[in-house]
């Protein structure tokens, strides 16, 4: 009888500690226990960064495929992943402007999104649900996308993995690729644990294909507008806060206003002001381009939510409860190093992801193969050399971007952005380890 008492006492206590670590896993925010990254079999396989990988993509008519990848429709394939063999995953073309521009060059060498997940919802290569294809064919280096990723990770950024992989397709060969884990359900997880927070690819463009892009952009504009710049650029100067100047067009409209052009290099076309991240009012229409836009489920308050740290972030106040401070100054750091302007400091705004969790934002990079001033025109090297940090923006002022403005709006802050700006500086590059990193890249592909 004895040891039937002592049986149902420890059963309860079993039963007692299994409820409350269900209601710390449950609750565990709430009460103060912050969630944790998790560990993702990915992350040692094909992302290992120390060889080029192989991918065999196996599918039935390839040719009529490629004749359609402007469609972006999925397509049922087998993939080969280092000899590993996944069946039923789906395959389509990715891109913006990336897909029209194919075509016009005259060859198929499209970007491709490969699915794990797409037929079943228990699929999955190591745990990751996306990855995508990036066929490079705007970088003669073969290594931007791949540096600023790196750049970024190490830097203490939230970054996508991604390592080179060399593509058959049906045992033919294709090409050296860049392989990027999709920013979505397997990154969050990876980032920020089972109780993740919202995640938004702001964008206003549509310029010939490109899926989750919004709306309030056309193509013929934007293509006029960089042809005004380019007529101009050599003839224009603007100075900027630090006493330098930077080429480009006279001001659209005056400095500071939502919008407003600086005349910087690649502009032509500005960004709508919800995808700026500048606050106009509390309707759900007046962000259209971030909502639509929503790569997890959102609800009403989620965009209440948004809308009100936005509001803070625009009038300057509590910045700290509305802004992951040191990770978005890492972020900008970094994403100003490499003077992309194919991006929220850029004049069309986009190629970013937006993190919200409880009220705090941060930024995700994505697409860096026109860094290095790759998108700017009439440039030389010297002038990206020297391009200010404390105004580097192009198209538009440091005000007309509140995600960016508050750091330089502090003391404080604009010291802590200095501060890792010099750390950065001197363990990357002062260590000489970017430039071994290049080398031993060049001589890996």
């Amino acid at each position: 009888m004895s040891t039937h008492k002592s049986f149902d006492r420890i059963c309860c206590i079993v039963l007692a500690v299994t409820i409350v670590i269900t209601v710390l896993f449950m609750c565990g925010e709430k009460i103060g226990i912050t969630s944790t990254a998790r560990a993702m079999g990915y992350e040692t396989k094909l992302f290992d960064t120390s060889k080029v990988h192989t991918i065999n993509i196996v599918i039935d008519d390839w040719d009529s495929f490629l004749e359609t990848c402007t469609n972006e429709e999925y397509t049922s394939c087998a993939v080969v992943i280092d000899n590993e063999a996944y069946k039923n995953v789906a395959i389509r073309a990715k891109g913006n402007t990336s897909l029209t521009q194919v075509k016009s060059y005259g060859n198929n060498r499209y970007s491709f999104k490969i699915e794990f997940d797409h037929y079943d919802s228990t699929k999955s290569y190591h745990g990751l649900d996306k990855l995508c294809l990036n066929n490079i064919i705007q970088d003669n280096t073969y290594m931007k996308d791949y540096l600023c990723y790196r750049m970024m990770s190490e830097f203490g950024v939230d970054s996508p993995l991604c390592s080179y992989v060399y593509i058959t397709v049906n045992g033919e060969d294709w090409g050296l690729y860049l392989a990027v884990e999709g920013i979505e359900d397997s990154f969050l997880q990876r980032n920020y644990g089972n109780d993740v927070g919202e995640l938004y690819k702001p964008d206003s463009q549509s310029m010939g294909g490109g899926r989750g892009n919004g709306g309030s952009f056309k193509m013929s504009e934007f293509n006029a507008g960089q042809d005004s710049q380019t007529d101009s650029a050599d003839d224009s100067t603007q100075s900027t806060t630090s006493g330098q100047t930077q080429q480009g067009n006279p001001p659209s409209k005056p400095n500071g206003e939502p919008g407003g052009n600086d005349g910087g290099m690649g502009g032509g076309m500005n960004g709508s002001d919800d995808v700026s991240l500048i606050y106009s009012d509390d309707e759900y229409s007046s962000y259209q381009n971030i909502f639509d836009n929503a790569k997890t489920d959102i609800t009403d308050s989620d965009k209440d939510r948004l809308i009100a740290s936005l509001k803070k972030l625009n009038n300057n106040e509590d910045i700290s409860s509305v802004v992951d401070v040191e990770e978005v100054i890492r972020y900008f750091v970094v994403h100003n190093f490499v003077c992309n302007f194919d991006s929220y400091t850029g004049s069309m705004i986009h190629n970013y992801y937006l993190y919200e969790k409880d009220g705090q934002m941060s930024m995700i990079p994505w697409d860096y193969n026109l860094a290095f001033g790759g998108f700017m025109g009439a440039q030389n090297a010297s002038a990206l050399v020297n391009y200010p940090i404390d105004t580097p923006v192009s198209g538009g002022t440091v005000d007309s971007r509140p995600m960016l403005a508050w750091i330089f709006a502090s003391d404080e802050y604009t010291e802590e952005y200095h501060e890792l700006f010099s750390e950065f500086i001197e363990k990357y590059f002062d260590s000489d380890y970017i430039p071994n990193l290049i080398e031993s890249t060049k001589e890996m592909i």
